[in-house]
């Protein structure tokens, strides 16, 4: 049985370091570029993975040069393949990412690809998986039909779900019925609530109103400002770890693999918000995303 389903996409990034971002009809001189795997989805399941979690990975890929790039790093880091649907009618996604080489911030465009096409139909072959797991992990990359369905499918069958509401869209009310837990950064978290968050006041804030939506528990991430946490009793606030970030591309998928392996392990919700924050801070010591997805050892 694995312990943790991920669905979502791969998409191969391709990450350019610069003095700054650009802005409209700028150009700069970079430094370097990185072409390394991506994709949340891809990003969280490796992050499980390399943190000793047994997990398996939903999603769609093209038949060409960047899906091949998926495949062999799934298989570089122990995560089975069978699970990719590949249709050689369709592109591996990919993003451009620029980052600011001073910060370690970003600005990203990420073209889908492949798992646009995906299909209920589809996810059906592949759905004993998500019922025979202990937690099931999802974004809002693929169509919100599949993910909807497998949450609901998640959930019916005894599931910790989480969603990870990145890049932020509407989705239905129905969806609240069936998240555990919901984890939006500051600016997703702004998206669903219209409080823009600076401090721990407004995340406060934030969380009630979420809460009062029917989702159990919070977590926004708050980037350099740390994370908040509540289920409407208790609440948490962690300050961010105290790292000298090069790239903070994955790192959002850094902390929701890390709290996805640590809930799996039966760590209380404080034991695995700290544990999530630490991971999430050493994935910004890498370039890439994917790739800087810090081993258990690294802790």
């Amino acid at each position: 049985m694995s312990e943790i389903t991920v669905l979502g996409i791969f998409v191969a990034d391709i990450s350019f370091s610069g003095p700054k971002i650009p802005s409209t009809g700028e150009t700069i001189l970079g430094k370097k570029y990185n072409v390394g795997p991506g994709g949340k989805g891809c990003n969280q399941a490796i992050a499980i993975a390399r943190l000793g979690g047994n997990t398996n990975f939903i999603s769609k890929i093209g038949k060409d040069a960047y899906g091949d790039l998926a495949l062999k790093t799934l298989k570089k880091n122990k995560i089975p393949t069978e699970n990719i649907i590949q249709d050689s009618s369709q592109q591996t996604g990919v993003a451009g990412i620029l980052v600011d080489q001073n910060t370690g911030k970003n600005a990203i465009n990420v073209i889908v690809g492949a798992p646009n096409s995906l299909t209920i139909n589809e996810i059906e072959k592949k759905i004993n998986l998500i019922k025979n797991s202990k937690i099931f992990l999802t974004q809002l990359e693929v169509p919100k039909d599949v993910t909807l369905h497998c949450l609901k499918t998640a959930k019916e069958h005894g599931c910790l779900t989480i969603l990870n509401p990145a890049p932020a869209s509407e989705i239905t009310k129905e969806f609240y019925n069936y998240i555990d837990y919901f984890t939006p950064n500051e600016t997703e978290a702004e998206f669903y609530t219209g409080i823009k968050i600076t401090n721990e006041k407004e995340a406060k804030q934030a969380t009630g109103k979420l809460i009062n939506l029917g989702i159990k528990k919070i977590i926004i991430t708050l980037g350099e400002k740390g994370l908040f946490y509540s289920d409407g009793k208790e609440e948490i606030y962690l300050k961010a770890s105290n790292v000298k970030a090069i790239d903070t591309t994955g790192a959002g998928d850094a902390f929701n693999g890390a709290l996805a392996y640590s809930l799996s392990v039966n760590k209380t919700i404080s034991e695995s918000l700290s544990f999530a924050n630490k991971v999430a801070g050493l994935s910004t010591l890498k370039m890439g995303a994917g790739d800087a997805m810090p081993f258990l050892k690294d802790l």
